[in-house]
């Protein structure tokens, strides 16, 4: 099993920045790749961003490229999401993920979820 903790939410106004946090722990050496999805009031939840945790390699979805940045840092079992240039569509529960498998955008392929952390940006 793998444990994830997500961390670093919280009110922003439009065109500020969060640093989100994952810590993940357990059964890490399983780990392959880890995402960030967020989930909308009222919507479903989507992909955001995903990291392969050997190489690094990263992928996002086209409404968040070039202002968020997800990252990793291995000794530290620990995956980060900088959010900068925030807008109030950016408002959602963000969930860190985690994958024995290479980088998926579908959520049902990620195994380990952890609880969440909200982030709200005003207007």
């Amino acid at each position: 099993q793998v444990q994830l903790v997500e961390s670093g939410g919280g009110l922003v106004q439009a065109g500020g920045s969060l640093r989100l946090s994952c810590a993940a722990s357990g059964r890490t050496f399983s780990v392959r790749s880890m995402a960030w999805f967020r989930q909308a009031p009222g919507k479903e939840r989507e992909f955001v961003a995903a990291i392969t945790w050997s190489t690094g390699n990263t992928y996002y979805v086209d409404s968040v490229k070039g202002r968020f940045t997800i990252s990793r840092d291995n000794a530290k079992n620990m995956v980060y999401l900088q959010v900068d240039s925030l807008k109030p569509e950016d408002t959602a529960v963000y969930y860190c993920a985690a994958r024995a498998g290479i980088i998926s955008q579908q959520q049902r392929r990620y195994n380990y979820w952890g609880q969440g952390t909200e982030v709200t940006v005003s207007s």
